[in-house]
């Protein structure tokens, strides 16, 4: 049997236009919690964690209605809860 010959990758290297970049920044702008102060506003950027999460089906369902960025939905949902009981 063969053995695979193993390869070395070359990392990725991403050309930015100034398009894609202001589109980036945008994004940002508008899933950036609003109670970060502004001087830090720029620059939040949140951790991201992967999970194992149990959710009702129905529950999943409608989020998912909505179409692609349903995590995203759910996480932004998590949130205003999560800031609500903070205060």
């Amino acid at each position: 049997m063969k053995q695979k010959k193993r390869v070395a990758r070359r990392a990725k290297t991403s050309k930015k236009t100034p398009k894609k970049i202001a589109r980036i920044e945008a994004r940002g702008a508008r899933t950036r919690p609003k109670y970060l102060p502004q001087d830090l506003a720029g620059m939040y950027k949140p951790v991201k964690k992967p999970v194992t999460l149990r959710l009702d089906a129905d529950i999943l369902a409608w989020f998912q209605r909505g179409g692609r960025g349903y995590q995203t939905r759910i996480n932004s949902a998590l949130r205003k809860v999560m800031t609500a009981e903070r205060r």
